[in-house]
């Protein structure tokens, strides 16, 4: 089991001292979410909440990714960064492209591209971009993007995004691994095609459903090699609670470990002191 620290909704300036704690202690990755603007007003209810509202106070901070991913590079060595998630279909793949595979050569190679295709209609409407074509434009932009992080000319032509012969540089010299948000069937055909899944926060059993499934779909899509499914687990603290996640094929979780010993609003302080307790509670029998 592999664990991704949550930058949800923390103060930005907290993100570059945990970045460092978590690359210290073990952590696999950090992981960041993103909306361009959080609108006071709202037709479009929110996915992941039983009565439609937000999980956020509207004062919570929404960093731009790619900006903070390249500013939390900077200040660790190991530790990976993974959108959680981005949405491609509000903006032009291109700049995207270039964001991202900026971001991968200045980390050395320790992005993660976390993708969705956007809940918000009304963010969409603001940006300029249709809501109805969003999954479509989606996997577009990721076959071009895809052509974009190679080095070398390249040409395009699709349904909604063409390219002249052209090329973007810097170039990263990995392939960005891609997984896929969501919770349809679409969803998870779109995880079975790329590198892994990501999803919201589920107990251990619906986890392992999930995961199995995604086995499923694979198999039907005859996907090879390596997936991950990575999600935040809300009844697991222990680490036995973990390995069963594991063995049902979870392969990562997200988490505010400091959570655990000092709830969700506390200080820096309390914060990296959760960091490295969990570390040597979970992390330590876990992975040695």
């Amino acid at each position: 089991m592999r664990f991704s620290i949550s930058t949800a909704f923390q103060p930005v300036d907290h993100l570059p001292a945990l970045a460092r704690a978590a690359d210290q202690l073990g952590y696999h990755s950090m992981a960041v979410p993103d909306h361009v603007v959080d609108l006071e007003e709202l037709a479009t209810p929110y996915p992941y909440t039983a009565d439609g509202g937000r999980r956020w106070d509207h004062d919570a901070a929404w960093p731009d990714p790619w900006v903070l991913i390249g500013a939390l590079a900077a200040v660790t060595t190991r530790l990976r960064f993974v959108t959680s998630v981005y949405v491609p279909a509000l903006r032009s793949p291109f700049q995207v492209a270039k964001s991202v595979g900026t971001a991968a050569v200045l980390s050395g190679n320790r992005v993660s591209l976390g993708v969705g295709i956007g809940w918000c209609r009304e963010e969409f409407e603001l940006l300029g971009q249709d809501f109805a074509t969003r999954g479509r434009r989606t996997d577009e932009a990721l076959a071009l993007m895809a052509e974009l992080w190679k080095p070398g000319w390249t040409e395009f032509e699709g349904e909604f995004y063409s390219a002249p012969r052209l090329a973007m540089e810097p170039t990263p010299t990995e392939r960005i691994p891609i997984v896929v948000g969501g919770l349809s069937e679409v969803a998870f055909r779109r995880a079975a095609r790329h590198d892994g899944w990501v999803g919201d926060m589920y107990s251990v059993d619906e986890a392992v459903a999930h995961a199995g499934r995604l086995a499923a779909v694979r198999r039907e899509v005859g996907a090879e090699g390596d997936f991950s499914v990575t999600t935040a687990l809300d009844d697991a603290f222990l680490p036995e609670h973990f390995e069963r996640a594991e063995a049902g094929g979870v392969t990562d979780c997200w988490t505010m470990p400091w959570a655990y010993y000092h709830g969700l609003d506390c200080t820096l302080d309390q914060k990296l002191d959760g960091l490295e307790r969990f570390a040597k509670d979970v992390l330590v029998p876990l992975v040695g």
